[in-house]
């Protein structure tokens, strides 16, 4: 069968759309990079946890990063997040055992902190007041540790 030129150009944008709806999601995830400041001292790991509104606040979140502390701002980097609605909830592992210590009460020992600063108050925040939107490119948002035992972020005069 010859096409003329309208034809064979209907036909090669047809196949071209088509090849694009079978190139994954993940093709236009992009690099979250969250900074996180208020970090009290060099000790373990900064750890997030980033998670749509079904996993907030629950162990199975689906996307995680980590970073050595670094007192004052530690910047964890999560490369290929997809688009989406989600929201950080980030600790300071200061003795490495992969989850946030709690004192009595329930109060965590360790550093914790929301994306959008989100309040914490007699409990979490609300997934609403920790959310932000990634459109697939390349993102900074910037939060703040939060410490209910010991020193409270950085030592004046500590390098960073």
């Amino acid at each position: 069968m010859i096409l003329d030129g309208w034809s064979a150009g209907r036909a090669l944008r047809t196949m071209i759309g088509g090849a694009l709806c079978l190139v994954p999601v993940a093709a236009w995830a992009g690099e979250l990079r969250v900074e996180i400041a208020n970090v009290r001292n060099a000790a373990g790991h900064v750890r997030i946890d980033v998670c749509p509104e079904a996993r907030f606040l629950k162990e199975d979140c689906p996307y995680s990063a980590e970073a050595p502390a670094r007192t004052g701002i530690t910047v964890v980097t999560l490369p290929d997040l997809p688009p989406g609605r989600y929201a950080v909830q980030a600790y300071h592992d200061e003795n490495d055992n992969r989850r946030v210590d709690r004192m009595i009460f329930g109060l965590p020992k360790e550093g914790i902190g929301f994306s959008n600063d989100a309040r914490i108050s007699l409990g979490p925040p609300k997934f609403l007041d920790a959310a932000f939107s990634h459109g697939g490119d390349g993102q900074v948002i910037a939060l703040r540790m939060r410490y209910w035992s010991g020193a409270s972020g950085p030592v004046a005069g500590a390098s960073r």
